[in-house]
């Protein structure tokens, strides 16, 4: 016989359960519209609902390179032997002090589609990757213009042609899947989700209609649309922001489109030290900054609806009765069943690690890095060497 203790709830519990309901059904709404965005897109294209390109229209690759000589090795060629009609390869000497030049200029005699450039000994801009980019969109001869890394390989000979034909009329900026290469160990697991949940979200809110951010390990937009918006000018004074920030400043619901073919992937080389990484995630979120405050606005929305949600989750455990526990470990099961279906059912599509029982530690580890690095980290030595608004 359940005695009447179960069915009285005093007032913190009944607070907490309804914090924890409250960000359950964010989190239930976030992952249904933006995690989910990616599969949406598959079903419909695989509905024949998506409208690609016919044609195939020149296309101007665009890659800047710093001491880079063993990646460009390995990896141009690649890129150089696409399978696409009328492309140029376009990569820019970023001032490397290795065999870059050479190597370069070896190639040049190989494949006639690649040319070169270079960032003037001297610059003193504070990004000469901005200068140099710039300074190799000015020499393409096409307005289609596709960037990526020179660490980077594309997982296809395929990699150019998915990505241009996103470029209908109406569009200006297409956003394709980064990924880093899988290598044993903790950080790489670390580095791999990381890497997945953030695409996720950038591809599922521009798919929603609310573009906030691109990576320019995979990204394509117009020359005009570049020269429209003038360029790099407003963040010259960023060491980041080349891709994401300027896709946050100029794309919208009708000018930008996602390419999530398997075969449209680039895979980079990732970083081996956790230092390494962590100082990859303070420059990100340094730029971050100069969001658009709807962009910071529903991005700062997960986290805290995730933060509120793990706290409410342990109070409930504490000081709930029966039925509140039960209610609560409802709620905490839907939400990793939710998780567990949409993120490994996307990370198989792009050819990503399954995540099982180390996503729970992620998903509470991931964000408390990013808040220490937003609040602490800004104050420590080596925060204060980047760039914040």
């Amino acid at each position: 016989m359940i005695e009447l203790y179960y069915f009285t709830f005093s007032l913190i519990e009944l607070i907490a359960f309804g914090i924890l309901s409250v960000a359950f059904i964010y989190q239930l709404y976030y992952y249904l519209r933006y995690q989910n965005g990616v599969l949406r897109l598959r079903s419909k294209i695989n509905k024949n609902k998506i409208t690609f390109l016919t044609e195939q229209p020149p296309v101007s690759v665009i890659i800047c390179a710093k001491d880079e000589a063993d990646n460009l090795r390995q990896y141009l060629p690649l890129i150089l032997q696409q399978e696409y009609p009328d492309f140029e390869v376009i990569v820019i000497n970023d001032g490397s002090t290795d065999e870059t030049e050479t190597l370069l200029n070896n190639l040049c005699v190989e494949y006639p589609n690649l040319r070169t450039t270079f960032v003037p000994v001297g610059a003193r801009n504070r990004s000469t990757k901005k200068l140099g980019l710039t300074l190799g969109i000015k020499a393409a001869k096409n307005d289609l213009l596709l960037f990526t890394d020179a660490d980077c390989m594309p997982d296809d000979s395929m990699w150019v042609s998915r990505m241009a034909r996103n470029f209908t009329p109406e569009t200006d900026f297409i956003l394709g899947y980064g990924g880093y290469l899988h290598k044993k160990g903790f950080l790489n697991r670390l580095i791999t989700f990381d890497t997945l949940f953030i695409a996720l979200q950038y591809m599922g809110m521009a798919i929603s209609g609310k573009p906030y951010m691109g990576v320019g390990r995979n990204l394509a937009y117009r020359k005009e649309t570049f020269y429209a918006h003038k360029g790099f000018a407003s963040t010259l004074n960023l060491i980041s922001g080349d891709d994401d920030l300027f896709v946050n400043q100029s794309g919208n619901s009708k000018n930008t489109k996602v390419e999530i073919s398997p075969d449209s992937i680039t895979w980079s080389e990732p970083n081996t030290t956790f230092s390494g990484w962590f100082y990859q995630k303070e420059r990100h979120l340094s730029v971050s900054t100069y969001y658009k405050f709807s962009s910071k606005f529903r991005l700062s929305l997960e986290p805290f609806t995730r933060g509120l949600f793990y706290a409410a989750m342990i109070l409930s455990f504490v000081v709930g009765n029966l039925i509140t526990v039960i209610a609560t470990a409802l709620l905490v099961m839907t939400r990793l069943i939710l998780q567990l279906i949409i993120l490994n059912k996307s990370a198989k599509h792009f050819g990503e690690r399954k995540y099982i029982f180390l996503l729970p530690v992620f998903d509470i580890f991931l964000p408390l890095v990013n808040l220490y690095i937003l609040t602490i980290g800004r104050t420590t030595s080596k925060g204060k060497s980047v760039r914040w608004k």
